[in-house]
C-alpha cells in the first residue's frame, strides 16, 4: 500500500503486489535482498514514485494549486482527457467523421486529416517521435512548425494560417476540457494575406467558348467549367444538382434553387440561355439523377491542365469560374454586389467583396456614366484674373 499526503490530506492507494513481511525494511520503504520478488516489487515501487512526482507537478502547472485526492485520481485514471496532441486531434477527426452530412461536408473532414498528417510529419521530423504531450506545445513550438510549413512544406502564407487555425483549434479544445490551462497562442500571432482571386478576362472566356475541342472529354470538362461561369456554382454543388433544382417561376423563366453545401445558405440562380443549353446538352447522360455525370477533383485537375494548354489561359479552375461568373458576368454587368451575394449564397457581403474585385473596366464605365449624368449641373463660377482674392 502507499499512501499520498499533501498539506494534511492523505490518500490511501495500493500497487496491487505481493511482499514478503520478513523481507521489508520499514524504514527505506523497500525490499530487502537480491531475490526476484525483491528486484520487481521495488521497481514497481520506484515507478509508482516517479509518477507520483510528475503529476503533482504537471497539475501545479496546469491548474494552480494541488490536492492529494488529484494526484490519486491523476494515478488512477480517473477524470483523465487526452493528454497528446496527436491523439486529441484524432478524437476530433472522429467526432467530425460522424457528423458528414449532418453538419459536416466530408471536404471539412478531408482538411482536417490533411492538417494531422502535417502535424504528425512535423513531429517526426522535428522531434523523432509519434506523439507529444499538449503541455509540451508552447510559443516555441508554434513558431517551430511556423517555420517547418513555410521553408520545409514550402507552403504560403495562407496555408499557414489555416493550418495554425486547425492547431489553435485542438489547443481550445485541450483548454477548455482542463488538458493545459491556457491556450499557447494567446501569444502568437500570424497574419493572413489578402485573397487573390483569379478570373477570366473577357477575351479568355470568349477563347474557352470558342476554341474547337475534338476529344469528348476534355469538351465536358470545358462545358462544365463554363456552367459555373455562368451560375457561379462550386464543384460540389454542381454536381449536385437534379431535375428538382429546376424551378420555373409564373413568368416563364428558370432558375437554379438549391442550398450550397459549403455553407448550408440558400441559392436562387437565374439561368441564361447558355446553361440551359449545357443541361439540355448532357440530358441523354444522367444515369442517377443528378444533371450532370460526376467526375473526381483529380479528374478534373489533369483536365484543367490540358484546357489550359489548349486554350493558352491559366488558372482554370471551379473556384476561377465562380470568380469570373461574381467579376464579369454579374459585376461588370452593372449586377449590384447584394444580388451577387444573394445568388453565390454568401452569409455576408464582405464575402462577395472578396471574390467579386471591381475591374478597371468597370470603373472607367460607372465614371463614364456619372459623367453624363452630372454633364452640366455643375459649373464653376467665372473668376476674374484680376481678381486679388484669386
Amino acid at each position: 500500500m502507499g499512501r499520498i499526503t499533501i498539506d494534511g490530506e492523505s490518500k490511501s492507494f495500493s500497487l496491487h503486489r505481493d511482499a514478503d513481511p520478513d523481507l521489508w525494511d520499514s524504514g527505506a520503504y523497500r525490499m530487502t535482498g537480491k531475490s526476484r520478488l525483491s528486484q520487481e516489487v521495488n521497481r514497481e515501487i520506484e515507478k509508482y514514485t516517479q509518477k507520483i512526482d510528475r503529476y503533482y507537478y504537471d497539475i501545479l502547472y496546469e491548474q494552480g494549486y494541488i490536492t492529494a485526492e488529484s494526484v490519486k485520481n491523476k494515478l488512477d485514471g480517473i477524470g483523465e482527457k487526452e493528454t497528446l496532441l496527436l491523439k486529441l486531434f484524432k478524437e476530433h477527426n472522429e467526432e467530425l467523421y460522424l457528423r458528414i452530412g449532418v453538419d459536416t461536408a466530408v471536404a471539412t473532414y478531408n482538411v482536417y486529416l490533411f492538417a494531422y498528417s502535417c502535424l504528425s510529419d512535423f513531429l517526426k521530423y522535428k522531434y523523432n517521435v509519434e506523439d507529444i504531450a499538449i503541455h509540451r506545445v508552447t510559443l516555441s513550438f508554434i513558431k517551430d512548425y511556423d517555420f517547418y510549413l513555410r521553408n520545409v512544406r514550402k507552403m504560403k502564407d495562407n496555408s499557414i494560417y489555416m493550418q495554425m487555425t486547425r492547431l489553435k483549434k485542438m489547443l481550445n479544445r485541450a483548454a477548455k476540457q482542463g488538458t493545459i490551462k491556457k491556450n499557447p497562442f494567446l501569444e502568437y500571432s500570424h497574419g493572413k494575406s489578402e485573397m487573390v482571386c483569379r478570373y477570366l478576362q473577357p477575351d479568355e472566356l470568349e477563347r474557352i467558348m470558342t476554341t474547337h475541342i475534338s476529344c469528348q472529354k476534355l469538351c465536358f470538362i470545358r462545358d462544365m467549367f463554363v456552367f459555373a461561369c455562368f451560375t457561379g456554382l462550386a464543384y460540389v454543388d454542381v454536381f449536385n444538382l437534379t431535375e428538382e433544382n429546376l424551378i420555373r417561376d409564373e413568368n416563364g423563366k428558370i432558375f437554379i434553387c438549391t442550398e450550397r453545401q459549403k455553407s448550408k445558405t440558400e441559392c436562387r440562380i437565374p439561368l441564361m440561355k447558355l446553361p440551359l443549353q449545357i443541361i439540355e446538352k448532357y440530358r441523354p447522360f444522367r444515369t442517377d439523377g443528378k444533371l450532370f455525370v460526376q467526375k473526381s477533383m483529380a479528374y478534373f485537375t489533369v483536365y484543367f491542365r490540358k484546357l489550359e494548354a489548349l486554350c493558352g489561359i491559366k488558372h482554370i479552375s471551379f473556384h476561377s469560374g465562380r470568380h469570373t461568373f461574381a467579376t464579369q458576368v454579374c459585376l461588370s454587368q452593372g449586377v449590384p454586389i447584394t444580388s451577387i451575394s444573394k445568388i453565390l449564397g454568401h452569409t455576408n457581403v464582405k464575402t462577395t467583396q472578396i471574390y467579386a474585385k471591381v475591374t478597371g473596366q468597370k470603373v472607367n464605365e460607372d465614371m463614364k456614366v456619372l459623367s453624363d449624368q452630372i454633364k452640366g449641373k455643375y459649373v464653376l463660377p467665372e473668376i476674374s484674373v484680376s481678381d486679388k482674392s484669386a
